[in-house]
This record gives structure tokens, sequence and C-alpha cells, in this order.
């Protein structure tokens, strides 16, 4: 990891000549930064602020506020950000790094008091640096959540470097086991009706949501290889890819969106390929996430398979998340099966680490409690819980998704 140690020096050299510039800075802009946060009728008062000090607040940097499990998240560390009276100022990359990058500067030179980053390009530590690196020159804590910040041969280049950077997420590896249980189990259920060409085998298609994002090639890995385990278990043969001339044995999402429209093209392009009743025809889908599971059941309907009435033919379709899309498709019979991440105790675990750091603490104290990266060792990053999802009987509780539930959405990892 040569480019930490010359980077950090340049780095570090050219910050620590703009300090000075950058403290002046905060004071004056600080005031306009204020005015974005959220309104101050739903905000509990804040202690005064010495006389000089800046007044503390957080910069919450969202990915890309079209996500729909990070709208979650949002709506979740909002509530709990005004309830705490902690002002903040969210911004949206839009999925674009460069966009993150500004609005970072944008953060510090207005004066956040904490980093609260949902990163753009997630498990890569080089990209995460440059924000920790202006972050430690302002003095300003970091979170970083959802999007994993390390990648493969990089893990604790950012989290067991910094004293003040932690991060908020799921264990890679969970959501695919998970997933894969899920699968696995259904199968052995429901094996010949699942069997569409009657061949003995299941064929299935997979859709990837990003290249590089752990969380995405974990569940890709996984969910396989946890079903196979479960089918072998039960004398039944392996999965088999659709496309036997696929090297990679997935589609993926190349705008690193996560995106309902990526996996409702692939399928499409899928099925009017293969046509119905030929030998080796998609008869599982599996997706990285809901939005990309929703994408694939709309290119479904539209060739007359998971309509939800009495007599078609349904595609077990396979998701991460239990979003309110992914529930209410599976509440109307066109979704086999989700897992859970539960962006409320996300949210409630990243507003402890920022009135910790109001309160001068180490960002992780007080939260033993929450499980740990123990594979790679890595104590400042925080593993929230995943689940299979659970549906409530005769879909009772499932929020209302919209019109149409498997249409066009971007989902991210989630």
């Amino acid at each position: 990891m040569h480019w930490q140690r010359a980077r950090r020096h340049l780095a570090r050299t050219s910050l620590a000549l703009a300090g000075s510039a950058l403290a002046s800075g905060l004071a004056v802009l600080l005031a306009l930064q204020l005015s974005a946060c959220a309104p101050t009728d739903q905000l509990a008062p804040l202690p005064s602020a010495a006389p000089g000090a800046r007044e503390f607040n957080v910069a919450v940097l969202y990915y890309d506020y079209d996500d729909p499990y990070v709208g979650s998240i949002r709506t979740a560390l909002s509530s709990d950000l005004a309830h705490a009276g902690v002002p903040y100022e969210e911004y949206d990359a839009g999925n674009s790094q460069s966009n993150q990058d500004q609005q970072v500067d944008q953060a510090l030179q207005g004066g956040a008091s904490v980093l609260v980053v949902n990163i753009v390009t997630s498990g890569n530590a080089e990209v995460a640096d440059k924000v920790c690196l202006k972050a430690e020159a302002a003095g300003v804590p970091v979170v970083f959540f959802n999007r994993p910040v390390e990648g493969e041969g990089d893990e604790g280049a950012i989290l067991d470097y910094y004293d003040d950077v932690a991060f908020v997420g799921t264990d890679p590896e969970a959501a695919g086991r998970l997933q894969g249980e899920l699968i696995g189990t259904y199968l052995v259920e429901h094996y010949q009706e699942v069997d569409l060409d009657g061949n003995g085998r299941i064929s299935y298609a997979l859709f990837k949501g990003e290249a590089g994002d752990p969380e995405a090639i974990f569940r890709t890995k996984y969910a396989v290889e946890r079903a196979d385990e479960i089918l072998e278990a039960s004398g039944r043969p392996d999965l088999i890819y659709f496309d036997e001339s696929s090297v990679d044995h997935y589609q993926l999402d190349l705008t690193g969106s996560w995106s309902a429209t990526s996996a409702h093209d692939y399928m499409r392009e899928d099925l009017l390929r293969l046509g119905p009743g030929r030998d080796g025809m998609i008869e599982l889908v599996i997706a990285n996430n809901d939005s990309m599971a929703a994408g694939a059941i709309k290119a479904l309907q539209e060739v007359g398979y998971n309509l939800g009435t009495p007599g078609s033919t349904t595609i077990p379709v396979f998701g991460v998340d239990a979003s309110a899309m992914g529930r209410q498709l599976i509440s109307q019979g066109v979704m086999a099966g989700t897992v859970s991440q539960d962006p409320d105790e996300t949210a409630a675990c990243m507003c402890s680490m920022v009135l910790n750091a109001r309160r001068g603490q180490d960002l992780l104290a007080g939260l033993d409690a929450y499980p740990r990266d123990e594979k790679d060792g890595l104590s400042r990053a925080v593993f929230i819980p995943c689940s299979i999802f659970e549906p409530e009987p005769s879909g009772e509780g499932v929020a209302d998704a919209g019109p149409d539930a498997a249409g066009d959405s971007a989902g991210a990892a989630s």
C-alpha cells in the first residue's frame, strides 16, 4: 500500500499549509451552513457554544438520494438527529465521486463538526483516504456507513489507521449467506414446480449491483454457494447458470447503481433470447438487492410471468434489503423472498457515534454491544445484523411502495 505513505505525506503537507485558511473560513461560512440544517422547530436546543467556538453540527453525505435502502437510512437518521437536537446538513452526490469530493470540501469549509459519509466509490481505500485526510487536517471525525470503504487486500488501511474514523454497515458475507439459505430452503420445498423444463436442474439468472463493492461480491458468491450446500444435503444437484457460455455467472450493472433498470433490461433480453419452454430457460432469479429484483419482475410480467393471479406461472425472485417495495412485491405473491437489513438500527448506531463526538468521546464509546468485523480484526467496523425477512400473515403491515412497485428505481448496497 505504497500509495498511502506517499500520498499521505504530500496531502498532509499541502493541507497543513492550507490549514490556517481553512480555519479562518469556518467562522465565516458557519452561519450559511446552519441555515440549511433541519428546521429549528424540530430540534431540541443545544447547549450554548463558548464564545468564538463553532456550534456542533453534522454533515451527512449520501451517495445517491434515489437509492431506496439508503433513503430508509436517511429518513431514520434525520429523525434521530433532530430528536437529539443536532443540527445537520445533507448532501446528495448523485452517484458521482467527484461531486462528493467537492461536497466534503464544502462541508469542512462550512464548519462541520462530524462527517457522516455514504461513500460513492465503495471498496476503495484510496478514495476513502482522501476524505479522511481532509477531515483529519480539520480535526473532524468521520463515520462511514453502508458502502464499504476498504476492498480485498486493503483491510485496515482506513479503519486501523485513523483514530477518529468508524464504519457502520453489515457483514458483507452475511446477507449473501442468508439469501442462499432462503433460496436453498425454498427450492427444497418447491423443486418440482420451479423446474419448469423438467430437466432435473434449476437454472438461474443473477444480477450483480456493482463490480468492486464487497457487499455485491459476497452476495453474488455466497447466495449461490449456500443454496448449493442446502440442495446437495437434500440430494439435489447444484444450481446451473442459464448461460453456459458465461464466465462470470452474473450480469453486472455497469453504472454501479444496483438499479431496477439494469436488471429489467438484462432480464428482458435474456427472456427474448431464450424464449419459453426451452432447455436452460431461467427458472430462478437472484438479485443483489430488492431494486434489481423489482426490475427483473417487471420484465417477467411483460411476458406473462409473475402476475400474482391464479394459474399464472411465477419464477421465484429473491432480493436483499426488505425495502418497502420488496415487502409489497412479496405480499402480492410476485417475489419469493428477501433478506432484511435494519436501516433504523443503522441510523441509531450512527447517531450514537455523533453524540459521542459531541461529548468529546471516542466514536465507539458505549457501543460494545454491536458486533465488529472479527474476520479482519477491525474493531472500528460495526456490523448491524441482518436476517431473513418473515412476511406478516396476509401481507399485513406492508407499506405502499407506489402504484408500480416493480417499476424503475435505483438501489444499492444495500
